[in-house]
């Protein structure tokens, strides 16, 4: 690019992040210059994604980066300036306020007159009110400078809707632990940015515990390395770091727990097994077991919401309720405040009335089906526009049940053969009972009036 496009100033910025001293921390140090070097979001910047084309031919719009903490938004941001040929202005909504805003936007206004763009990045642009967002709107709107806003809250909440509007929002995912032993790896192996002048060995407990801890955050992950690796003195030459090293950089003991051994599953087995069992503190226990080694929330709430239809059923619907809701707002929060959705969550599948009838119910059904096969639909269940169900409509009508006192009337609904009904028993527990009792009712009712 020639330098004459820009002032002094602006050729320091233009395409270049923030100067990084050999003194920063590791993972300050380890920040990727280019997407080449990115780790983590293959969905967002993967070689086919439109995200990473329109950084690679430097066409890009209003962006938001949204995110837990440690998975590369303020990184991307950076790498996004080393490969546009804008001006790029850094700021972060924590100590910048709309004064310092209104110079930028001063002086990306002389520069669209030179046919220069401006690049405007606000990390935690959540931490801006109503006005100070508004303040950026038009220039916005009208293109004075392409906004990155980068933010850990749920923007939906966040940002005013007229500002998210002109933004194209991406979300993105916590590390997976192969992505942060990829980043650990690199960073202990460079000689001129990381640790590699220091000789570390990782033993590979350690690299598991890290890679655990972390909960998919690099910036933490590469923080515990960098205070293990300066702990540990060097024995002929190489400085070997085990789990108790790692433990003690992180300020946190590894719990027995490997998410891919049998610890793993054991302790979820012993969650599930105590909610079951009606003991929410024993339930507690193991999720904050869970939580603490790094298990991801989704897979604890998707566990729950199994549960609430498996273990407690019709004798509360609503705990299937609750369970979804919980879902839905884990993936809105994220950690570490899901883990008080998660809790009230357990408290409540732990206290609430048990059925597993419902469970019981389509484990028969589909063993009627398995062993006596499908049966013929009967007639007057058969659509009216079918071939068939135009030859029976005539002879055995079916009887709509809104019709008739109650919304019910007695009718074949299920195959002539079918041997092992009732498939569903409801048990006198909670709400259930209510069903047991209006089921019976109906039961009694069909035997004196049957034909």
């Amino acid at each position: 690019m020639p330098n004459g496009l820009f002032d002094d100033d602006e050729v320091v910025n233009a395409g270049q992040g923030t100067e990084v001293t050999p003194t920063a921390p590791l993972a300050a140090r380890m920040r990727p210059a280019t997407l080449d070097d990115f780790v983590g979001q293959e969905a967002l910047v993967g070689p086919l994604s439109h995200l990473r084309k329109c950084i690679e031919t430097d066409r890009l719009t209003s962006l938001l980066f949204w995110g837990p903490p440690g998975c590369g938004k303020s990184t991307l941001a950076r790498v996004i300036a080393g490969a546009t040929s804008a001006v790029f202005e850094d700021y972060s909504a924590v100590t910048s306020g709309v004064a310092e805003i209104r110079k930028v936007i001063d002086s990306a206004r002389s520069r669209i007159r030179r046919g220069i763009k401006t690049v405007l990045f606000i990390d935690e642009i959540h931490r801006w009110n109503k006005s100070q967002q508004d303040a950026l709107l038009p220039h916005v709107e009208d293109g004075t400078v392409i906004l990155i806003g980068a933010t850990t809250e749920n923007p939906l909440f966040e940002l005013n809707g007229a500002l998210l509007s002109r933004m194209r929002l991406f979300r993105f995912e916590p590390l997976t632990e192969e992505e942060l032993r990829k980043v650990l790896e690199h960073a202990r192996d460079d000689k001129e940015r990381g640790l590699g002048a220091l000789n570390v060995h990782l033993d590979e407990p350690a690299m598991r515990y890290l890679c655990g801890m972390a909960a998919g955050d690099a910036r933490r992950a590469l923080n515990a390395l960098e205070a293990a690796a300066l702990a540990v003195e060097p024995v002929d030459g190489i400085r070997n770091i085990n789990i108790a090293d790692a433990e003690e950089a992180a300020q946190q003991r590894a719990p027995r727990y490997d998410r891919e051994g049998d610890e793993h599953y054991n302790t979820i087995s012993a969650f599930i097994k105590s909610i079951r069992g009606s003991d929410p503190d024993a339930g507690l226990y193991w999720l904050a077991v869970m939580l603490n080694a790094g298990e991801d929330p989704r897979f604890i709430a998707r566990r729950l919401v199994i549960l609430a239809s498996e273990d407690v059923g019709n004798a509360d619907p609503m705990a299937l309720v609750l369970a979804n809701a919980a879902v839905q707002a884990v993936l809105f929060v994220g950690l570490p405040e899901a883990r008080l959705i998660l809790s009230q969550c357990v408290c409540y599948l732990a206290a609430a009335a048990k059925s597993n009838a419902c469970t019981v119910a389509i484990n028969r059904a589909e063993q009627e089906v398995a062993t006596n096969g499908v049966g013929t639909v009967p007639g007057p269940l058969r659509d009216p526009r079918s071939v068939l169900g135009k030859a029976v409509a005539s002879k055995a009508p079916y009887l709509y049940p809104h019709d008739f006192p109650g919304h019910y009337v007695q009718q074949q609904y299920l195959p002539k053969g079918v041997q092992s009904v009732p498939f569903y028993e409801p048990t006198s527990e909670g709400a259930e009972a209510r069903i047991a009792a209006r089921m019976a009712a109906r039961k009694q009712a069909d035997d004196g009036s049957a034909p």
